[in-house]
């Protein structure tokens, strides 16, 4: 088993309101992690400040995870 796991998900600005419109996706990710034995570490993020036809900016989040076995 890997000591680290490094998982990058893109989160879709909301066109309307603020927040994120899939901040689901990154919780399954920590969950799906922490069900495996890993803890997330760090995360990071960063913005494309692109707006595509659908409407808001691309967020990518950067996350790391350690094994705690």
């Amino acid at each position: 088993m890997p000591h680290y796991v490094v998982l990058q998900v893109i989160l879709k600005e909301k066109l309307f309101g603020t927040g994120s419109g899939n901040l689901t996706a990154v919780e399954k990710a920590i969950n799906d992690q922490a069900a495996k034995g890993y803890r997330l570490h760090t995360i990071t993020t960063a913005s494309s400040g692109s707006k595509g036809l659908g409407g808001g900016d691309r967020i990518q989040a950067t996350m790391v995870f350690e094994s705690l076995r």
